[in-house]
Protein backbone atom coordinates (compact mmCIF):
# COMPACT_ATOMS: atom_id res chain seq x y z
CA UNK A 1 0.00 0.00 0.00
CA UNK A 2 1.36 3.27 -1.15
CA UNK A 3 0.28 6.79 0.21
CA UNK A 4 -2.32 7.85 3.28
CA UNK A 5 -4.92 5.18 4.16
CA UNK A 6 -8.02 5.21 1.92
CA UNK A 7 -10.84 6.77 3.95
CA UNK A 8 -14.19 5.05 4.02
CA UNK A 9 -17.81 5.03 4.80
CA UNK A 10 -19.64 2.38 5.07
CA UNK A 11 -23.22 2.67 4.91
CA UNK A 12 -25.19 -0.67 6.06
CA UNK A 13 -26.27 -3.61 8.51
CA UNK A 14 -25.15 -4.92 12.05
CA UNK A 15 -25.96 -8.30 12.54
CA UNK A 16 -25.57 -11.26 15.08
CA UNK A 17 -25.23 -14.39 13.14
CA UNK A 18 -26.28 -17.92 14.58
CA UNK A 19 -24.23 -20.19 12.75
CA UNK A 20 -25.55 -23.60 12.91
CA UNK A 21 -22.95 -25.89 10.43
CA UNK A 22 -23.60 -29.21 9.34
CA UNK A 23 -22.88 -32.02 6.40
CA UNK A 24 -25.17 -30.68 4.52
CA UNK A 25 -27.84 -28.31 4.20
CA UNK A 26 -31.77 -29.06 4.74
CA UNK A 27 -34.02 -29.68 1.55
CA UNK A 28 -37.64 -27.59 1.82
CA UNK A 29 -39.56 -29.07 4.73
CA UNK A 30 -36.56 -31.69 5.93
CA UNK A 31 -34.60 -31.14 9.32
CA UNK A 32 -31.11 -31.85 8.97
CA UNK A 33 -29.51 -32.58 12.99
CA UNK A 34 -25.47 -33.04 14.60
CA UNK A 35 -24.87 -29.55 13.47
CA UNK A 36 -22.26 -27.26 15.41
CA UNK A 37 -23.72 -24.14 16.76
CA UNK A 38 -21.58 -20.66 17.42
CA UNK A 39 -22.19 -17.07 17.20
CA UNK A 40 -20.31 -14.26 15.36
CA UNK A 41 -21.04 -10.98 14.66
CA UNK A 42 -22.25 -10.12 10.98
CA UNK A 43 -24.56 -7.99 9.02
CA UNK A 44 -23.06 -7.01 5.47
CA UNK A 45 -22.32 -3.33 6.44
CA UNK A 46 -20.73 -4.63 9.45
CA UNK A 47 -18.58 -6.98 7.21
CA UNK A 48 -17.70 -4.99 4.91
CA UNK A 49 -16.47 -2.58 7.16
CA UNK A 50 -14.21 -4.42 8.94
CA UNK A 51 -12.97 -6.10 5.89
CA UNK A 52 -11.49 -2.80 4.67
CA UNK A 53 -10.17 -1.99 8.19
CA UNK A 54 -8.20 -5.28 8.36
CA UNK A 55 -6.78 -4.54 4.76
CA UNK A 56 -5.40 -1.10 5.95
CA UNK A 57 -8.46 1.94 5.22
CA UNK A 58 -9.46 3.94 7.60
CA UNK A 59 -13.29 3.51 8.05
CA UNK A 60 -16.18 4.76 9.31
CA UNK A 61 -19.53 2.80 10.03
CA UNK A 62 -23.22 4.24 9.69
CA UNK A 63 -25.26 1.67 11.23
CA UNK A 64 -28.35 1.30 13.80
CA UNK A 65 -28.58 -1.76 16.54
CA UNK A 66 -30.50 -2.26 19.26
CA UNK A 67 -30.36 -1.76 23.21
CA UNK A 68 -29.45 -5.16 23.99
CA UNK A 69 -26.38 -7.70 24.77
CA UNK A 70 -26.67 -8.47 20.72
CA UNK A 71 -25.42 -5.01 19.76
CA UNK A 72 -22.69 -5.46 22.18
CA UNK A 73 -21.33 -8.79 20.47
CA UNK A 74 -22.50 -7.62 17.11
CA UNK A 75 -19.81 -4.35 17.57
CA UNK A 76 -17.04 -5.89 19.50
CA UNK A 77 -14.60 -6.97 16.65
CA UNK A 78 -15.12 -3.77 14.88
CA UNK A 79 -14.55 -1.79 18.18
CA UNK A 80 -11.51 -3.71 18.73
CA UNK A 81 -10.19 -3.46 15.23
CA UNK A 82 -10.34 0.40 14.96
CA UNK A 83 -13.62 0.92 13.18
CA UNK A 84 -15.13 4.27 13.58
CA UNK A 85 -18.55 3.69 15.44
CA UNK A 86 -19.49 7.20 16.50
CA UNK A 87 -21.67 6.83 14.06
CA UNK A 88 -23.64 4.06 15.02
CA UNK A 89 -27.07 4.51 16.23
CA UNK A 90 -28.99 2.59 19.63
CA UNK A 91 -32.59 2.18 18.47
CA UNK A 92 -34.76 2.09 21.75
CA UNK A 93 -37.85 -0.16 20.70
CA UNK A 94 -35.76 -2.15 18.37
CA UNK A 95 -33.49 -5.58 18.62
CA UNK A 96 -30.39 -5.95 16.98
CA UNK A 97 -30.36 -7.83 14.02
CA UNK A 98 -30.11 -11.22 13.84
CA UNK A 99 -29.00 -13.07 11.10
CA UNK A 100 -29.78 -17.27 11.18
CA UNK A 101 -27.24 -19.07 9.02
CA UNK A 102 -26.90 -22.81 8.28
CA UNK A 103 -23.41 -23.89 6.74
CA UNK A 104 -22.71 -26.99 5.07
CA UNK A 105 -19.66 -28.84 4.81
CA UNK A 106 -18.86 -27.85 1.14
CA UNK A 107 -18.80 -24.37 3.06
CA UNK A 108 -22.20 -23.30 1.00
CA UNK A 109 -25.11 -21.73 3.07
CA UNK A 110 -28.29 -20.76 3.08
CA UNK A 111 -29.01 -17.42 5.04
CA UNK A 112 -32.08 -15.99 7.01
CA UNK A 113 -32.09 -12.11 8.36
CA UNK A 114 -34.34 -10.90 10.80
CA UNK A 115 -33.16 -7.29 10.47
CA UNK A 116 -34.80 -5.78 13.59
CA UNK A 117 -32.49 -2.22 14.16
CA UNK A 118 -31.70 -2.04 10.79
CA UNK A 119 -35.01 -1.09 9.65
CA UNK A 120 -34.50 1.99 12.11
CA UNK A 121 -31.56 3.96 9.96
CA UNK A 122 -33.07 6.74 8.35
CA UNK A 123 -32.91 9.74 6.41
CA UNK A 124 -31.54 12.66 8.55
CA UNK A 125 -27.65 11.51 9.38
CA UNK A 126 -25.18 13.11 8.08
CA UNK A 127 -21.69 11.42 6.33
CA UNK A 128 -18.64 12.48 7.38
CA UNK A 129 -16.21 13.11 4.40
CA UNK A 130 -14.66 9.88 3.05
CA UNK A 131 -13.04 8.78 -0.24
CA UNK A 132 -15.86 6.47 -0.79
CA UNK A 133 -19.00 5.52 0.22
CA UNK A 134 -19.85 1.33 0.50
CA UNK A 135 -23.97 0.58 0.84
CA UNK A 136 -25.79 -2.59 0.22
CA UNK A 137 -29.26 -3.46 0.26
CA UNK A 138 -30.14 -4.62 4.09
CA UNK A 139 -31.07 -1.33 5.21
CA UNK A 140 -34.07 1.05 4.06
CA UNK A 141 -33.38 2.46 0.24
CA UNK A 142 -34.43 6.11 2.06
CA UNK A 143 -31.22 5.65 3.87
CA UNK A 144 -29.15 4.44 0.78
CA UNK A 145 -30.65 7.71 -1.23
CA UNK A 146 -29.16 9.73 1.98
CA UNK A 147 -25.93 8.54 1.08
CA UNK A 148 -25.97 8.53 -2.18
CA UNK A 149 -26.87 12.53 -2.09
CA UNK A 150 -24.00 13.17 0.53
CA UNK A 151 -21.61 10.99 -1.28
CA UNK A 152 -18.75 13.57 -2.48
CA UNK A 153 -16.06 10.59 -3.36
CA UNK A 154 -16.64 6.78 -5.06
CA UNK A 155 -20.11 5.69 -4.73
CA UNK A 156 -19.90 1.74 -4.03
CA UNK A 157 -23.38 -0.21 -4.25
CA UNK A 158 -23.48 -3.74 -3.30
CA UNK A 159 -26.73 -4.66 -4.80
CA UNK A 160 -27.42 -7.66 -1.88
CA UNK A 161 -29.82 -8.85 -1.43
CA UNK A 162 -31.29 -8.62 -4.65
CA UNK A 163 -34.34 -6.11 -4.45
CA UNK A 164 -35.91 -3.62 -6.63
CA UNK A 165 -34.37 0.16 -6.14
CA UNK A 166 -35.66 2.89 -7.88
CA UNK A 167 -33.44 3.87 -11.24
CA UNK A 168 -31.45 6.85 -10.18
CA UNK A 169 -29.88 5.22 -7.23
CA UNK A 170 -28.77 2.52 -9.40
CA UNK A 171 -27.40 5.25 -11.77
CA UNK A 172 -26.04 7.29 -9.27
CA UNK A 173 -23.48 4.74 -8.46
CA UNK A 174 -20.01 4.52 -9.58
CA UNK A 175 -19.52 0.93 -8.86
CA UNK A 176 -21.89 -1.77 -8.46
CA UNK A 177 -20.68 -4.99 -7.58
CA UNK A 178 -23.00 -8.09 -7.60
CA UNK A 179 -23.07 -12.10 -7.80
CA UNK A 180 -24.58 -13.90 -10.50
CA UNK A 181 -27.59 -14.65 -8.78
CA UNK A 182 -28.17 -10.49 -8.49
CA UNK A 183 -27.19 -9.83 -12.09
CA UNK A 184 -29.55 -11.84 -13.43
CA UNK A 185 -32.37 -9.91 -11.24
CA UNK A 186 -31.54 -7.22 -12.17
CA UNK A 187 -30.54 -7.97 -15.85
CA UNK A 188 -30.26 -5.28 -18.84
CA UNK A 189 -30.23 -2.68 -16.08
CA UNK A 190 -27.20 -2.83 -15.71
CA UNK A 191 -25.14 -3.19 -18.28
CA UNK A 192 -27.72 -0.35 -19.41
CA UNK A 193 -26.38 2.16 -17.10
CA UNK A 194 -22.82 4.28 -16.95
CA UNK A 195 -19.50 3.28 -14.38
CA UNK A 196 -18.15 0.46 -13.33
CA UNK A 197 -20.06 -3.00 -12.51
CA UNK A 198 -18.51 -5.98 -10.96
CA UNK A 199 -19.96 -9.88 -11.42
CA UNK A 200 -18.61 -11.91 -9.04
CA UNK A 201 -19.33 -16.13 -9.61
CA UNK A 202 -17.18 -17.60 -6.71
CA UNK A 203 -14.52 -19.78 -7.66
CA UNK A 204 -15.25 -19.02 -11.00
CA UNK A 205 -13.67 -15.70 -10.82
CA UNK A 206 -15.06 -12.21 -11.48
CA UNK A 207 -15.97 -10.05 -14.48
CA UNK A 208 -15.29 -6.01 -14.50
CA UNK A 209 -16.97 -4.15 -16.70
CA UNK A 210 -16.67 0.13 -17.47
CA UNK A 211 -19.27 1.34 -19.25
CA UNK A 212 -21.22 -1.79 -20.70
CA UNK A 213 -17.08 -3.02 -22.13
CA UNK A 214 -15.49 -5.68 -20.30
CA UNK A 215 -11.94 -4.37 -18.50
CA UNK A 216 -10.85 -7.39 -16.47
CA UNK A 217 -11.16 -10.57 -15.90
CA UNK A 218 -9.53 -12.57 -12.57
CA UNK A 219 -9.91 -15.66 -10.88
CA UNK A 220 -8.96 -16.44 -6.74
CA UNK A 221 -6.39 -18.94 -6.10
CA UNK A 222 -7.46 -22.63 -6.14
CA UNK A 223 -8.57 -23.52 -2.20
CA UNK A 224 -10.79 -25.57 -0.47
CA UNK A 225 -13.52 -23.58 1.19
CA UNK A 226 -14.42 -23.73 4.44
CA UNK A 227 -17.27 -21.56 5.10
CA UNK A 228 -18.33 -18.80 2.16
CA UNK A 229 -20.42 -16.66 4.56
CA UNK A 230 -18.24 -13.75 4.14
CA UNK A 231 -16.20 -13.96 0.92
CA UNK A 232 -18.58 -11.50 -0.64
CA UNK A 233 -18.43 -8.91 1.56
CA UNK A 234 -14.11 -9.45 1.61
CA UNK A 235 -14.29 -9.14 -2.27
CA UNK A 236 -16.65 -5.51 -1.79
CA UNK A 237 -14.16 -3.93 0.10
CA UNK A 238 -10.95 -5.35 -1.00
CA UNK A 239 -12.46 -4.01 -4.43
CA UNK A 240 -13.24 -0.75 -3.03
CA UNK A 241 -10.01 -0.47 -0.98
CA UNK A 242 -7.56 -1.74 -4.44
CA UNK A 243 -9.53 0.94 -6.74
CA UNK A 244 -8.69 3.90 -4.11
CA UNK A 245 -5.29 2.98 -4.10
CA UNK A 246 -4.91 3.47 -8.12
CA UNK A 247 -4.54 -0.24 -8.94
CA UNK A 248 -4.96 -1.18 -12.11
CA UNK A 249 -8.69 -2.83 -13.26
CA UNK A 250 -6.85 -6.54 -13.41
CA UNK A 251 -4.68 -5.88 -10.10
CA UNK A 252 -7.85 -4.78 -8.08
CA UNK A 253 -9.86 -7.35 -9.66
CA UNK A 254 -7.02 -10.01 -8.69
CA UNK A 255 -6.67 -8.78 -5.05
CA UNK A 256 -10.57 -8.78 -4.59
CA UNK A 257 -10.84 -11.95 -5.71
CA UNK A 258 -8.15 -13.43 -3.18
CA UNK A 259 -9.48 -11.60 -0.51
CA UNK A 260 -12.79 -13.48 -0.92
CA UNK A 261 -10.91 -16.65 -1.12
CA UNK A 262 -8.99 -16.37 1.95
CA UNK A 263 -12.57 -15.29 3.74
CA UNK A 264 -13.69 -18.63 2.59
CA UNK A 265 -10.53 -20.61 4.53
CA UNK A 266 -12.24 -19.89 7.54
CA UNK A 267 -15.44 -19.97 9.45
CA UNK A 268 -17.66 -17.62 10.50
CA UNK A 269 -18.22 -14.30 8.47
CA UNK A 270 -16.14 -11.39 10.37
CA UNK A 271 -13.78 -14.15 12.34
CA UNK A 272 -12.59 -15.12 8.77
CA UNK A 273 -12.12 -11.55 7.01
CA UNK A 274 -8.55 -11.29 6.03
CA UNK A 275 -6.01 -9.01 7.00
CA UNK A 276 -3.89 -7.39 3.88
CA UNK A 277 -1.01 -10.09 4.68
CA UNK A 278 -2.92 -13.04 4.13
CA UNK A 279 -4.32 -11.60 1.15
CA UNK A 280 -0.91 -10.59 -0.90
CA UNK A 281 0.22 -14.45 0.81
CA UNK A 282 -2.67 -16.17 -1.06
CA UNK A 283 -1.98 -14.53 -4.34
CA UNK A 284 1.87 -15.24 -3.88
CA UNK A 285 1.24 -19.16 -3.42
CA UNK A 286 -1.20 -19.19 -6.50
CA UNK A 287 1.29 -17.71 -8.66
Amino acid sequence: MLGPPAKITVVGSVNLDIVATGERLPRPGETVTNAVLAQHPGGKGANQALAARRLGAEVVLLAAVGRDANADAALALLRAEGVNLEHCLVDPRLPTGVALIAVAASGENQIVVAPGANRALGNTFVLPPSDAVICQLEVPIAALERAAAQCQGLLVLNLAPAADLPPALLQRADLVIVNELEAQFYGPRLQARRGMLAVTAGAGGAVLWRDGREIARAKPPAITPLDTTGAGDAFVAALTVALLEGQAAEAALQFACAAGAACALRAGAQPALPTRAQVLALLAAGR
